[in-house]
């Protein structure tokens, strides 16, 4: 059974697109200028129950817009996407959290904002904190933490929700030696147990160990889907 299906996908930007509302106004008063990238082009792939993908590809070539669109905070402006159970999203470090809260707290913001109920994240509590190994600082507040512990506590918060499809786009790079061991072992623990996972790295090194599968991506386009030997030679192929 395929737990996710895209057909046709696209995703187009607007270039210089403003963000701030002051200088969106200045806009109003210039020339109307309408020039778009795309960022995917008719992506077409499904996704087993169960499976491991790898996303690679060079920077900008729309491995990270993939991974938006399939966790649901982005949405394709062509083509179908269907995806079903539960999502634990890596996607930016700290996304959900609030920084003016503590740890703890910001355990329950998250949990809730993932689909648990304050039951399940009262049992869960104790094992998201001693997995994230933060100790004593689970009750600063989380402004004051590094990358790396806001990293650690994310990856605790979305393992804990039991999701049937894990999203990590690259962010394990800012834990330390022994967390990323032992979220590679959680990794594992979840491809035993069937869980589909898509990851997004530059490390060839995970993709050829953990991946089912490799996309090669490159401006919007892809360039390859299936074997993740055949995927790397291609990919290097494209760097030399």
């Amino acid at each position: 059974m395929d737990t996710i299906i895209f057909k046709n996908v696209g995703k187009t930007f607007k270039k210089g697109q403003k963000l701030l509302l002051k200088e969106a106004l200045l806009d109003m008063f210039k020339p109307s200028k309408s020039e778009t990238f795309e960022v995917l082009k008719d992506i077409n792939f499904s996704l087993e129950q169960g499976k491991t993908l790898g996303i690679i590809g060079n920077n900008g070539s729309g491995k990270s817009t993939i991974l938006k669109i399939v966790a649901g905070v982005m949405f394709p402006d062509r083509g179908s996407v269907k995806v079903s159970g539960r999502i634990a999203p890596l996607i930016d470090v700290g996304a959900g959290f609030h920084p003016e809260l503590t740890g703890r707290e910001n355990i329950y913001l998250n949990g809730v904002i993932l689909g648990l109920k304050r039951s399940e994240i009262d049992k869960k509590y104790q094992s998201i904190v001693d997995f994230a190994g933060l100790g004593d600082f689970i009750d600063t507040p989380i402004k004051h933490y590094s990358s790396g512990m806001y990293m650690r506590l994310g990856f605790s918060i979305a393992i804990h929700t039991d999701p049937d499809i894990l999203l990590v786009d690259e962010i394990l790079a800012v834990g330390d030696e022994a967390f990323q061991h032992k979220c590679f072992l959680k990794i594992k623990e979840f491809q035993r147990a069937k869980k589909t996972i898509i990851f997004v790295t530059h490390s060839l090194f995970l993709v050829g160990k953990y991946c089912d599968e490799v996309m090669l991506i490159d401006n919007g386009v892809i360039k390859y889907l299936g074997d993740p030997k055949i995927a790397l030679e291609k990919y290097k192929t494209q760097e030399s």
